[in-house]
């Protein structure tokens, strides 16, 4: 008598079980729903600003990039179904680059006067924790900005020249504005709403040395119109000194359209402790430490800067999702023949 070919299969070991039901678990939509839910508070904490944000919002996506990995790994459907696998892969990306994103983001403001250079140095920063850029690298140059206002004091087109060397050395020059970035090692450098005055000043200390020149970024205007005056110290000296702006021309008419520009007539009121000087443009005031010339106003602009290098990959990665259900839906759902063998003529 021949012996059966066929081998009894075992028990499953306790290990392969426990394995089994985590491995539905891990794919299963229930886990899928957990991970909404944790998602959703998750942007509740980063809307509310609470401490711990950032990894409120990465654990859920990461929870739901295994969640999705796991899925398209047991599911022999998506396996079988091209469209179903090209769309969860899609979707997996965008999970997984948005956790990335959040991890390695940068936003942050600066501010620079006219005529004078970003040093790789952000007034404000908010960064993700493994954000490796090379802002240190980026430098350019504001070279002069002009802004349209409607009537009402409403703000249009900001135009904003910058210079900048390309990878050759080559001065670049071009105009940026509110919708239009510098690009520069990834970071986008926009104008805002943010500009203002800088009454500027040349410092010359007694013992020689190098005269030092600085500006003084007044509140920003015409939203401070009537605060033009900040608290400043000398550099290198610790000398705290109080500026004001002083005009009595109409910058900005709010009932026609007019454009921002500095004060033509002006002066600069200037407080050293007890002391008080009202100086224009040349003048200079001796103190024991050096002597402090006002060179004239300028204007200020600030920027918003961004840095994100998932944006362009999860522009791709939700086209190909888009595109991946689309396929999937039109070949589910596409008029088809009811009898296809008789309608070919290839029935009896």
């Amino acid at each position: 008598m021949q012996e059966s070919s066929v081998i009894a299969a075992g028990p499953p070991s306790p290990w392969s079980e426990r394995w089994r039901v985590w491995r539905n678990w891990l794919g299963s939509l229930r886990f899928a729903l957990v991970n909404l839910l944790l998602l959703f508070a998750g942007v509740w904490v980063v809307y509310l600003e609470l401490p711990g944000a950032l990894w409120a919002l990465v654990l859920p996506l990461a929870s739901s990039a295994l969640n999705l990995l796991v899925a398209i790994a047991v599911n022999g459907a998506f396996r079988r179904q091209l469209p179903l696998l090209a769309f969860h892969l899609a979707l997996l990306a965008i999970v997984v680059l948005v956790a990335l994103g959040r991890l390695t983001y940068l936003r942050g403001a600066v501010e620079i006067v006219d005529g004078g250079e970003f040093d790789g140095v952000l007034t404000t920063r908010d960064a993700g924790p493994w954000h490796a850029g090379r802002l240190a690298e980026v430098r350019f140059a504001n070279l002069g900005f002009a802004i349209d206002y409607d009537p009402g004091l409403r703000r249009g087109q900001t135009r904003n020249e910058v210079a900048y060397r390309d990878a050759d050395g080559a001065v670049v020059r071009t105009t940026i504005g509110d919708q239009t970035p510098l690009r520069l090692l990834g970071y986008r450098f926009y104008t805002s709403f943010n500009k203002g005055f800088a009454p500027s000043f040349v410092w010359h200390p007694a013992g020689g040395g190098e005269p030092a020149f600085g500006a003084v970024h007044l509140p920003s205007y015409p939203l401070n119109e009537y605060e033009q005056a900040r608290d400043w110290e000398i550099p290198g000296t610790g000398i705290p000194i109080w500026t004001m702006l002083r005009f009595d021309e109409i910058v900005l008419d709010p009932d026609k359209t007019d454009q921002f520009k500095l004060p033509g007539r002006h002066d600069v009121v200037v407080r050293i402790g007890e002391q008080r000087w009202e100086m224009r443009p040349g003048m200079a005031v001796d103190l024991p430490a050096g002597r402090l010339q006002y060179v004239g106003v300028r204007g200020w602009m600030g920027y918003s800067v961004f840095y994100d290098w998932t944006v362009p990959w999860l522009l791709a990665a939700a086209v190909t999702a888009v595109l991946a259900l689309g396929w999937h839906y039109w070949r589910k759902f596409a008029a088809r023949p009811w009898n296809q063998a008789k309608d070919d003529g290839l029935s009896a």
